[in-house]
């Protein structure tokens, strides 16, 4: 059986300086061996890393002209801890150079939550959900 983890997250990264310049804009801790060829930035319970796209697209096996334009269907979640955070942390997003897609609101299911892009357009929601429930290390662990 498979574990039930998720550990790694890897963006494909059209110009990898400029948009790991954008997650340290935003304050996130690289690990030592990061570099503008191959990031790694630490977060609570999986790394978030950074390898260019060509090579991504080369090692999972995929022909250089796999579509990669637009909307990949797929969001980055950070939930925070509490509702005003989302406010908060979209400022520091805007000021980062990222782009708001939707601004900060209260959501039907009674929480608060909003979208930006990163610098190559990889959609991020920041969401504080009342029912969220986190680990010692930050982790969300239920909602």
């Amino acid at each position: 059986m498979i574990p039930e983890r998720v550990s790694l997250i890897t963006i494909g990264a059209k110009q990898l300086p400029q948009l790991r310049q954008f997650y340290q804009r935003l304050g996130w801790r690289e690990l030592e061996f990061s570099s503008d060829s191959y990031c790694v930035f630490r977060t609570a319970g999986v790394l978030l890393s950074l390898f260019p796209l060509t090579e991504l697209l080369k090692d999972a096996g995929l022909s250089q002209d796999y579509s990669i334009e637009g909307f990949k269907g797929i969001t980055l979640a950070i939930n925070v801890d509490q509702p005003g955070e989302v406010d908060t942390y979209m400022e520091e997003v805007r000021a980062a150079g990222g782009t708001v897609i939707r601004e900060a609101s209260d959501a039907f299911w009674g929480g608060r939550t909003a979208y930006f892009l990163d610098p190559e357009s990889n959609a991020w929601e920041i969401a504080w959900n009342p029912d969220s429930v986190f680990d010692e290390k930050g982790a969300m662990i239920s909602f």
